[in-house]
């Protein structure tokens, strides 16, 4: 054995760890030692391997998982600086929309949650029968905007062969998505052709879920909302203003929850519209149907 290694209690206090640590280290795979004994299984180290070590113990400190802690040490420095800075960029992301979160809940225990209801008008909107091209799936929130630019994407593309995109693409929640559940989300695209619809998906077999509709004639309560609010938690007050609404209208609910997105996403600023959140209704009988209405929400897309 070489008589420069160190062994697992010099090494600790040169690198200013626990032994218990580096045994974790060593069995998360982060952190080898150079020798093990095999009579006694004693560990020991090189020198030079405090200073991983130490950057192992200090990206823990950050809550880095161990698979990027693994791509960072093993990097060299300025890539491994890269991974670093990405890594943080994203839990800056993640702490900003917790604070918004926290900021969005406190409001609501403290009983302020009409006042962000307040910013949101709603209105509601005649939408005619129409053919979709559907792509389904089941996914949890942080996955949620990535999948609907792509499968919007898909789907607009294979509007071409269907005739045509005939109005705005939606996206039809048939179930909660969050972190803890997974809908599934449906995303729908309107088109021209209902049996050259047919005929595509007929080609598409099971892929992604892939489907073709007609969805009924309906009212929507909706509410317009900027590039800005789509994001996480600003579009729940959003929807939950749409319900307030229908709840004092008197209004019944006559399907699931839907995001119609009528703008260019990539060309829109953070404060143009882009979005609507909407609800089908309908209207008890012993109510009169007169209520506002705006213009189409299903607006032709280019």
């Amino acid at each position: 054995m070489d008589d420069d290694l160190l062994t697992i209690g010099a090494f600790a206090a040169r690198a200013r760890l626990s032994a218990k640590a580096l045994r974790l280290y060593d069995r998360l795979g982060l952190l080898a030692p150079a020798h093990v004994d095999e009579v006694s299984g004693y560990r020991y180290y090189r020198a030079d391997q405090v200073q991983r070590a130490r950057l192992v113990a200090l990206l823990r400190q950050l809550d880095m998982p161990l698979a990027r802690i693994a791509e960072v040490v093993e990097a060299d420095g300025a890539d491994a600086a890269d991974l670093l800075a990405a890594y943080w960029t994203d839990v800056e992301t993640r702490i900003a929309g917790q604070r918004t979160l926290a900021e969005y809940l406190r409001a609501r225990l403290s009983g302020r949650s009409s006042e962000m209801y307040g910013t949101f008008v709603v209105e509601t909107v005649e939408v005619p029968e129409q053919v979709l091209i559907t792509e389904t799936r089941h996914t949890l929130a942080d996955e949620l905007p990535a999948w609907i630019g792509a499968s919007l994407g898909r789907l607009e593309a294979a509007a071409q062969e269907c005739g045509g995109v005939s109005a705005a693409p939606f996206v039809v929640y048939h179930a909660e998505v969050s972190m803890e559940s997974d809908g599934p989300a449906e995303a729908c695209v309107p088109v021209a052709d209902e049996a050259a619809a047919r005929a595509w998906a007929a080609r598409q077999g099971r892929v992604r879920q892939t489907a073709v509709r007609v969805e009924p004639a309906r009212t929507l309560a909706y509410a317009r909302i900027t590039k800005a609010q789509v994001a996480h938690p600003q579009i729940l007050a959003a929807f939950e203003a749409v319900e307030q609404w229908v709840a004092g209208q008197g209004l019944r609910y006559a399907g699931p929850c839907r995001e119609v997105y009528f703008a260019d996403w990539d060309a829109a600023g953070p404060g143009d519209p882009v979005c609507d959140v909407a609800f089908p209704v309908e209207f008890p009988t012993a109510l009169p149907v007169a209520l506002p209405v705006a213009l189409p929400v299903a607006l032709p897309v280019e």
